[in-house]
């Protein structure tokens, strides 16, 4: 539904860092000490308490930490005047800050219709406030202000249990739900132990790969004792250090939230900029903007990330292997851009991300993070997955 593709625009980039939307919210609690002494519980029981969940009011302050192992984006990204992420409250602009480094937010939520978010890193604010049909946002630094309406639904009726065909997970539930899914014979499922997150008692959830050659060492999902919620998702790569997402609450209160929560007027003097809202849509806009984009990639590398390779529009990827270490095959039709074709910064940022290598495939250049790895093929070939590169170099010296 376009209304409901129009508003996971900006609730998944939120969400994806760890938002509470219609049911909870993502991200990375520090546990305190001496973890809690619960009844015993299974793995089987554990996934039917986070699938019985449905938390639709809670508030709370959550850090996200992230760490993909890539080199610095500085000088590749657009800077607006006044400093990084300054001079626009654009949530598409202003949320992709999210996807690395550690940030403390502030959440709220009362249902699919009512969120508010706040970023609360360094003494400006930034703040993206969903109230029905109103879609919000402010940046204290530069005093500006987006609206947009017709926003809908943060996920639709559909979205909130996962039934709408375009939908990416929005909350921690259902980006767990995404990762149970593939609980198969790929799959270990186990039950890690107990931890105090945000002063909160919860199980701990262990989901590892059984297959060799992920990327993948470990997700953890922390779930209240009491009544299902995730309150912490980490995932943890074979490389070690740093997790590549640990994410959860540092306290949390299921409480209603006050009405007066979601409600926003533009301060005095502040530029606002409206956005096309439902105009667009009934105006029959064509193609797919920044944002839809950005979901879209991101719902494919959840895909095979958590061993379900989706295929996205107009694309016809050939699916190699199964589970975690599935690989999805693409060709171009290109060749891959040469030395000096590229601008200096850009090339800089490739050089440090890529390493050359070569089969009997012929050569070309795997792209690595710490978790999803990309070979492209001198000649234009794609393997992209959350395998290791040596797994990616034997499943283009195996393709046809």
């Amino acid at each position: 539904m376009a209304g409901q593709r129009k508003a996971s625009r900006y609730v998944v980039p939120v969400a994806v860092a760890g938002v509470a939307a219609a049911t909870i919210g993502l991200v990375p609690a520090l546990a305190a000490s001496g973890d809690p002494d619960l009844p015993d519980i299974t793995a089987q029981q554990l996934i039917e308490k986070i699938a019985a969940s449905d938390t639709q009011t809670l508030s709370g302050t959550f850090r996200i930490s992230t760490d993909l192992g890539l080199p610095s984006f500085a000088g590749l990204l657009p800077s607006a005047p006044g400093g990084s992420g300054s001079g626009s409250a654009d949530p598409s602009e202003r949320l992709t800050q999210l996807v690395s480094g550690s940030h403390t937010l502030r959440v709220a939520a009362d249902g699919p219709d009512r969120q508010k978010l706040t970023l609360l890193d360094g003494s400006d604010e930034y703040s993206l406030i969903h109230n029905g049909d109103d879609l919000w946002a402010y940046d204290s630094k530069s005093n500006e202000v987006f609206h947009e309406k017709g926003a809908g639904g943060a996920q639709g009726k559909e979205g909130e249990h996962g039934k709408g065909g375009d939908e990416l997970p929005a909350t921690p539930k259902e980006l767990a739900d995404e990762v149970l899914k593939a609980a198969g014979d790929t799959t270990s499922v186990t039950v890690g132990g107990t931890a105090k997150v945000a002063g909160r008692d919860a199980y701990q959830l262990v989901i590892k790969p059984k297959q060799s050659g992920s990327t993948v060492e470990s997700v953890t999902i922390a779930v209240d004792a009491a009544n299902g919620t995730p309150l912490k998702f980490t995932l943890d790569s074979v490389s070690g250090g740093k997790p590549v997402v640990d994410a959860g609450f540092t306290k949390v209160d299921f409480a209603k939230p006050a009405a007066d929560t979601f409600d926003f007027k533009a301060p005095k003097g502040a530029k606002v900029t409206e956005g096309a809202g439902e105009a667009a849509d009934k105006a029959g806009k064509g193609g797919k903007d920044a944002e839809d984009a950005f979901g879209e990639d991101f719902g494919m590398g959840l895909g095979g990330l958590f061993g379900g390779m989706e295929k996205g529009e107009g694309s016809e990827p050939n699916i190699i292997g199964e589970g975690w270490t599935t690989i999805a095959q693409l060709d171009t039709g290109a060749p891959a851009p040469k030395t000096g074709e590229a601008p200096k910064e850009v090339q800089g940022f490739l050089d440090a991300l890529g390493d050359k290598v070569s089969g009997k495939f012929g050569s070309g250049t795997v792209f690595k993070t710490k978790i999803v790895n990309a070979l492209m093929t001198d000649d234009g070939k794609v393997y992209v997955g959350a395998v290791t590169p040596d797994a990616l170099v034997n499943a283009a010296n195996s393709a046809k």
